[in-house]
């Protein structure tokens, strides 16, 4: 991430690790590939005897900020009831890989990697994907399977995107490839990601602010995001098949999403059989776990958890 010492964003990076920091976690870079990857992520304390019998859960973040951006609303429920496991996936947040393979199967693999590095044999995980972060999180369900992962969430994820989809959001962004719309270079373009993302965005945003903004969060590794874009397998027939996952499935999404709109929220549903349901979250947009956070964390503890949880 490029250095700053001055503008809001540092600020609110401050502010966010702090939140992380409060909920227990600490950071920690794994190895992976003999040295040839390493994962930057936020986990729970290794060692911590009080925690042993709290189930795992990883949470995966979708394009754009990192880990800390995404799941600040997040690590305090979930801390208290999870081990958590927040990684930045690669070249996010400190994630590098000399591999040249891009797509999210090889997210999945090192997300994978991860989960063997840092949680305790024979121990399940659940694993939480968000936008990008969901296409992860389906991989990753299949690589390690259900002997190892034990229930899914999908949220605001479009595992079925196609081209139709792709030229569509180009409509809807005013642009002509989605790494435009996706990784911003102007305080217009800025704004226009924020009113796609948010069914209530902040409409005055000042233009210094939008700048620093993307001088802070999207210049780091510009080459590399753009060639994950590029190198997404959904929609290409000859590389993804989406199959339903053996795991118990919740498929989350926000009711006014502009990026993958709510019919493709239906959609995914079906397609993954009948061990998945669908929940809507009313009156937000594609970052439902920002914008209604009581109700997107009770919707996870209420899946991944046995007994119902009325209130945070």
């Amino acid at each position: 991430m490029p250095s700053s010492t001055l503008g809001i964003a540092p600020l609110l990076d401050a502010y966010f690790r702090r939140r992380f920091s409060a909920a227990g976690l600490v950071q920690e870079t794994v190895p992976l590939d003999g040295g040839a990857t390493t994962v930057h992520c936020w986990r729970f304390p290794p060692g911590a005897a009080s925690e042993e019998d709290l189930p795992v859960l990883v949470l995966l973040h979708g394009f754009g900020p990192p880990a800390t951006w995404q799941w600040f609303r997040q690590v305090g429920a979930l801390s208290r009831r999870f081990r958590l496991v927040v990684p930045n996936l690669l070249f996010f947040g400190g994630s590098r890989t000399s591999d040249k393979e891009r797509s999210e199967a090889r997210q999945a693999e090192a997300v994978a990697g991860l989960i063997r590095a840092v949680v305790p044999a024979g121990a399940r995980v659940s694993v939480v994907g968000t936008s990008y972060g969901g296409f992860v999180a389906y991989h990753v369900a299949r690589l390690l399977g259900a002997d190892a992962v034990e229930r899914v969430v999908i949220a605001s994820s479009d595992l079925l995107k196609g081209d139709a989809d792709d030229r569509a959001l180009l409509r809807r962004g005013g642009a002509d490839r989605v790494e435009d719309v996706m990784l911003p270079r102007t305080p217009e373009k800025m704004r226009r990601l924020m009113e796609l993302a948010y069914h209530r965005p902040r409409r005055f945003a000042p233009g210094f602010v939008l700048r620093d903004l993307i001088q802070y969060l999207y210049t780091d590794n510009i080459e590399e995001k753009k060639e994950l874009i590029q190198a997404i397998t959904l929609g290409d027939k000859d590389k993804f098949q989406l199959t339903p996952l053996p795991q118990q499935v919740l498929v989350l999404w926000g009711e006014n999403d502009q990026i993958f709109p709510i019919e493709k929220a239906f959609q995914v549903t079906r397609q993954l059989g009948a061990t998945a349901r669908l929940e809507i979250l009313k009156n937000t947009g594609h970052m439902p776990q920002e914008e209604d956070a009581k109700r997107f964390n009770e919707a996870l503890l209420n899946f991944l958890l046995p007994a119902p949880i009325s209130s945070l």
